[in-house]
């Protein structure tokens, strides 16, 4: 039983990522700064090359024992780039109404041609989490959540700062009263970038992403600085 072509994969992984970057750069280039053109030799060379849709979409997968379990629908890269999941329609194959399922390709192989979940079962199936496409409601809320989660965070250290610097010498105090202010700062600023991301529309919402990301970025890092 050999793996799935797992280099292939990654090498698609690293066009992606590649691609990202260019894209990035095309969007924000500056003067003098010119696209990448696609030669006639690119494009035979890509024609040449391993293809997702070919090789994998719309593959039955199966159990070890032969049992079906479903098709293969997408190919996902994960937001770091360093896993790749398969996306199974599973639910007629397991007596069950849509129940798409996520597995790292990692974990399937190929058998003579017919690709294998070597394992799991129908039952194993049934049993996950049905996998659902984040849309941007349910991003705003997961950023939104995770935001309030590093407040609550700041807000619990501050206190336990101000308890420490009540019963402090003055030479810590000193040193305290420095990391409150600092994590203060950081705190305010990701509460006001938080309460303009949820006074945006839902079409609007994500103007304010990349300021709230990069908030509580900074405010989990004085939180950080100030356990030391």
């Amino acid at each position: 039983m050999n793996k799935l072509p797992l280099m292939a994969v990654l090498s698609l992984s690293v066009s992606i990522a590649a691609s990202a970057a260019v894209m990035g750069t095309v969007g924000g280039q500056g003067a003098g700064s010119t696209a990448r053109v696609v030669t006639r030799t690119d494009v035979q060379n890509l024609a040449l090359g391993w293809s997702v849709k070919k090789s994998i979409l719309g593959k039955t997968v199966y159990t070890g024992t032969g049992d079906k379990i479903g098709t293969v629908l997408d190919l996902i890269i994960s937001p770091d780039k360093t896993v790749s999941y398969l996306i199974i329609g599973a639910g007629g194959s397991i007596g069950m109404g849509r129940h798409d399922v996520a597995y790292p390709v990692a974990q399937v192989k190929e058998d003579s041609g017919k690709l294998v979940l070597d394992g799991a079962t129908r039952d194993s199936v049934r049993a996950m989490p049905a996998f659902e496409y984040a849309t941007d409601e349910r991003q705003r809320d997961q950023l939104a959540a995770q935001a309030d989660q590093d407040i609550a965070a700041a807000r619990a250290k501050l206190a336990s700062l101000d308890r420490q610097a009540s019963a402090a010498t003055a030479d810590a105090k000193v040193r305290l009263d420095a990391q409150t202010g600092a994590l203060k700062r950081d705190l305010l600023a990701a509460e006001a970038k938080l309460a303009d991301l949820r006074k945006a529309s839902a079409a609007k919402w994500k103007a304010f992403e990349a300021e709230v990301s990069a908030a509580t970025l900074k405010l989990r890092k004085s939180d950080n600085g100030a356990t030391r």
